[in-house]
Parts: structure tokens; sequence; C-alpha cells
């Protein structure tokens, strides 16, 4: 099964107050981070909901947007599947793809739903799904879709404020945070 990576970053960081995706954890980008830990999992990796990248779809949703937008990418490319990830998750597990991926079978990691993988094949339902309700949750279209929850051995650290990032760093011994 080949695997498309697709990192979300495009939310609006309100919380943080400035774009997260290129906040730095240990010198290097949150973003880069992402890609540097996913992309040896995948086949390939795209960027979503910025550039360079692709553009949610629809943008304004929040993450299903771009959950929407790496399925229908990864479905015209011809991957099986997409694992996507945050770019506020800078401290994920080396073998994530392997933990949470199921042929044909939608997952997501409990406790943090913008975590999963999805068949590419869900493409096809998910515009329908989009335009046919106001609760755009990936939760809720999580349970669409039968998608099973994976419980992780550890809990992955997610950034939402420069508190959190602040907090991440201090635990990650060496590390600066910008």
């Amino acid at each position: 099964m080949t695997i498309l990576g697709a990192i979300l970053a495009g939310g609006q960081a309100r919380r943080f107050g400035a774009d997260k995706a290129l906040a730095a954890l240990q010198g290097m980008t949150l973003i880069d981070r992402i890609a540097a830990t996913i992309g040896p999992q995948v086949d390939a990796v795209v960027i979503v909901g910025r550039d360079p990248g692709i553009a949610d779809r629809p943008a304004g949703i929040g993450p299903l947007g771009g959950i929407a937008a790496a399925l229908h990418d990864a479905r015209s490319r011809g991957f099986g599947s997409v694992v996507t990830v945050p770019c506020d998750t800078p401290m994920l597990p080396a073998d994530l793809v392997a933990t949470i991926t199921r042929p044909d079978q939608a997952t997501f990691v409990a406790g943090l739903p913008v975590i999963g993988g999805w068949p590419a094949s869900l493409a096809d339902g998910i515009d329908g799904y989009i335009a046919a309700t106001t609760d755009w949750s990936i939760r809720a279209w999580a349970r669409h879709v039968g998608a099973v929850p994976i419980v992780l051995d550890a809990a992955i650290a997610n950034i939402n404020t420069r508190a959190d990032l602040a907090a991440l760093a201090a635990t990650v011994s060496g590390s600066s945070c910008s």
C-alpha cells in the first residue's frame, strides 16, 4: 500500500499568536520537524493549507478541509492511503505510520483525531459529507466513516500556545525555542 503523508498546516493559530508552523523547537521549525519524522515513514509528503502545497478543500472549515484535500490529492496521484498529521505535533513517534495504518480501514489517534490513517477511497464521499452537515469535526466524520481509534503507548504533545511550546522545549534536553 502506498501512503501519502499529509502535513496539515492551514490553521490560523489564534491562541499561538503567530504562524505555528514556523515556530522553532531545537533550532528547527515545527513543520520541518514533522516532515523529517513523517517523511521516512511514507512514500511522499504534501503540505496542506499553505504555500507551497495544496489548498484546503474547502478552505475555512478547519482540519477536515485539509483531510479532504489530502484524500483527493492522494487518489489523483494513485496513493492507497493518507496519513494526516498537524504541523503542531513536533514529537511524533518514529513508528507512527506503521502503528496507525490499516489496509482499507480508517483510523485515528484516540485523543488527537487529526492524526489519522485514511484510505484514499474516502475521497469519493468526503465532499458530500462536508456539504450535508455543519459538524465538520474530525470526530464526527470519523464516526461517519467507521474509523477505528488507535491508542498509542505515549501521548503526543500538541502545541496550541507559546506556553505549550516553551513547556515542550523545557522537557527536551538542549532545546531552544523561538
